[in-house]
């Protein structure tokens, strides 16, 4: 596997230092910001994270040579809105991205914009997942058509790309970098759709992981006791919630809609990738067939099949993350260019026997960010300072020397990434989940918003007037339920006293008050 990562590399290094794109640093001596954005990659699936399942060998070398952030979170835990936050550093209330369906309010200023008014060539390439188009960057390329053979939507249309959409999505990237004006600084938003569900590798990864037994994790067969009303109800359980056709990949069972979605994404394929598709998943299919599991079997099944599909995709993001390192190198620029990774949001990859996100709990609350800034971040370094996707468009504006406006809400990490530490930095983050769905392909997952200090989590489930609370030092999984314990009647009025008042600075009137 590392060799063969290793191999596409060296091939790439070759091939750009001979495709004539290859330029010099630019004159203007602000750096360039090259932000490369998963979805939906778990903090525990990466190695410099201490992953217990997959290794990321490109991912860990950015946090080798430069900062990796240990308590970083998201301000609201799904896609649209976690972009929104990234864009206008405001949480969701304050930026109309309340839920993946709500629009969102082009007036705010953004980094995009700011940065490109004050000279800086902007780009966007990937998954956008905001109406209206992007505003503020002098190119984008959004990408639509799941896993394989997407389209890319410019300006000027749409166009087909053949191939695999992390490949095509990098590669659209780097061009546009060896195509910019080399005199001005750069930043480009590189937004991959992986490994966003359903999870479908590229045929060169279909192998990976076959004949191994991936760790489960502790809370696989989570009970939900003394949790809130709404963990029960959620729909989103790999024992039951993940559709045989669409999902794992079985043959079309007759489910309607979704086995008519998963049908139409097979016959995207090419001749060539479907034939090593059939190959790859057609004898596990038919083994699971003759083995007729239930009950646990089953479940376990389940999660090896999800949880290895969803590392095949993360092997491709790995692989993005060494190819742009490469591209940088080769075009003279790594020393001018921060470097970041991160992700929209984490996932339960099992954990509390779910997968996707939404939820406080630490698994999709928590998302990797690695930054690596040549010359000033110190290499191998860490910082536990609680920071969360709201410090983004603040941090991007920083970087370039501007002033960070006064309504946006998030921090700079700048002082951080120096090994500064701020004498006022946040000591509790604030979270609200807003969106209200329901049906047979809805999560159902109850709204809520909390507060995460250092150690302690409360949570307000406010669709089911129910308070959870964990004592992160003690009880890392979220198991128990702290919440009316006397021993913790303390902590709760401090939390709540101190949740109340980040509502009130943040503006939050949204959702049922206590």
């Amino acid at each position: 596997m590392k060799n063969m990562k290793n191999r596409i590399v060296s091939c790439l290094v070759a091939l750009l230092a001979s495709s004539g794109l290859a330029s010099t640093a630019p004159a203007d001596d602000r750096p360039n910001i090259v932000f490369v954005y998963a979805d939906d990659h778990a903090q525990h699936a990466v190695g410099a994270y201490g992953s217990r399942i997959n290794r990321t060998p490109n991912i860990d070398r950015l946090a080798e040579e430069g900062m990796r952030f240990t308590e970083t979170f998201v301000a609201n835990s799904i896609c649209g809105p976690a972009r929104a936050t990234i864009l206008s550093g405001l949480h969701s209330h304050r930026n109309g991205k309340m839920t993946n369906r709500a629009g969102f309010k082009d007036d705010l200023p953004t980094f995009a914009k700011l940065m490109q008014a004050a000279g800086y060539q902007t780009a966007m390439v990937g998954k956008w997942h905001i109406s209206p188009d992007p505003n503020g960057f002098d190119h984008w390329a959004i990408a639509r058509g799941g896993y394989y053979n997407l389209s890319l939507v410019t300006a000027e249309g749409p166009t087909k790309h053949e191939g695999y959409t992390t490949d095509i999505i990098t590669e659209e990237a780097l061009r546009w970098i060896g195509e910019r004006d080399p005199e001005r600084p750069f930043l480009v938003w590189i937004s991959h759709t992986a490994t966003h569900r359903t999870w479908e590798p590229a045929t060169r990864h279909l192998r990976n992981y076959e004949g191994q037994e991936i760790p489960e994790p502790p809370t696989l067969f989570d009970d939900y006791e003394g949790k809130s009303p709404g963990a029960a109800a959620a729909q989103m359980r790999v024992s039951r919630d993940l559709f045989p056709a669409y999902d794992l990949k079985l043959p079309v069972t007759g489910e309607g809609i979704l086995d008519g979605s998963r049908t139409g994404k097979l016959n995207r394929l090419t001749p060539a990738q479907r034939e090593a598709w059939d190959a790859a998943y057609g004898p596990r299919n038919e083994a699971f067939a003759a083995a007729g599991l239930e009950g646990d079997a089953l479940v376990r099944w389940n999660y090896q099949r999800y949880i290895k599909d969803y590392l095949r995709c993360v092997d491709a993001l790995d692989e993005s993350v060494g190819q742009v390192l490469a591209f940088l190198e080769v075009h003279g620029l790594a020393e001018n260019t921060v470097v970041i990774y991160s992700s929209d949001q984490g996932f339960f990859l099992g954990d509390h026997g779910w997968y996707d996100k939404r939820w406080m709990y630490e698994e999709s609350l928590r998302t990797p960010l690695i930054v690596r800034w040549p010359g000033v971040t110190a290499p191998g370094s860490t910082c536990a300072s609680l920071v969360q996707n709201l410090d983004m468009a603040p941090t991007f504006l920083q970087l370039a020397g501007l002033e960070i406006p006064a309504s946006m809400q998030g921090l700079s990490l700048e002082p951080l990434l120096r090994g500064e530490q701020p004498p006022e930095w946040r000591d509790s983050i604030y979270y609200h989940y807003h969106q209200q769905d329901s049906g047979r392909t809805a999560h159902t997952v109850a709204r809520h918003y909390g507060i995460r200090t250092a150690r302690h989590k409360l949570i307000h489930v406010y669709d089911h007037e129910a308070w959870e609370l964990y004592d992160l030092e003690r009880d890392p999984f979220e198991i128990e339920n702290r919440y009316g314990d006397p021993a913790y009647a303390e902590v709760v009025g401090e939390l709540k006293r101190e949740l109340k008042g980040l509502r009130a600075s943040f503006g939050d009137d949204t959702g049922a008050g206590f």
